[in-house]
């Protein structure tokens, strides 16, 4: 017996698999770049992570748009899981033995990635803590103002979202290894950047996107 394929559903399902996996892949890719440290004319440091991570903040936001908080939230524990089976593996490529010859290489992953458990665990429980604030805040927001304005509410939702994560990372991250005041500069500078980032690149890019799908498939 033969299925009758739904164009429409199909067309849900496939746009939803292609923003799950560009939501991971850019969470992993924030993650790997962050062992690359960007001083700004000594006021300061933040991860070259910072650049590409607006991008999971407005890819949520279009899952919740689209599909409800729910459905966000499921992503959002997927990525953390995902996140956790990636630490783990590539941190114990760094106990396997090596050839002699490639111990520039070897030492080289090490840097990348070899666990430092503090930032790890950091940087795991700011995502999650993060992320579901963000959406939660995305959705009251969106029942708020009838569901309209979706800059506003993508914006907004952001900067409870960016204040928890970051807040949460450098804290756990770096407490007691830098100045108070390299905290709070550190904090204030990467929640303005992510901030900026989403504002003039993300968003337009995210209302865009939802405008054709919903005209696309209703």
């Amino acid at each position: 017996m033969q299925v009758t394929e739904n164009p429409e559903k199909n067309r849900q399902t496939t746009a939803f698999i292609i923003i799950v996996t560009i939501l991971v892949s850019c969470y992993l890719t924030a993650n790997a770049m962050a062992v690359k440290l960007i001083n700004i004319h000594g006021i300061t440091i933040f991860d070259a992570g910072t650049i590409i991570f607006p991008i999971t903040y407005m890819l949520g936001d279009v899952l919740t748009e689209l599909w409800g908080f729910k459905t966000a939230k499921r992503v959002i524990w997927l990525t953390f899981l995902c996140e956790v089976i990636f630490t783990l593996f590539t941190w114990i490529g760094t106990l396997l033995p090596y050839p002699a010859e490639t111990v520039e290489q070897a030492h080289a992953y090490e840097t990348v990635f070899g666990i430092v458990p503090r930032i790890t665990i950091a940087s795991l429980i700011a995502f999650l803590c993060g992320e579901i604030v963000n959406s939660w805040t995305f959705v009251k927001i969106k029942e708020k103002t009838k569901e309209r304005w979706f800059g506003l509410r993508a914006i907004g939702s952001s900067v409870f979202g960016y204040t928890i994560d970051t807040t949460l990372f450098v804290l756990l991250a770096f407490y007691g290894t830098v100045s108070n005041h390299d905290l709070f500069t550190m904090i204030g500078f990467q929640i303005v950047a992510k901030l900026a980032l989403e504002t003039f690149f993300a968003t337009p890019f995210a209302y865009a996107f939802i405008q054709k799908f919903k005209q696309k498939i209703g």
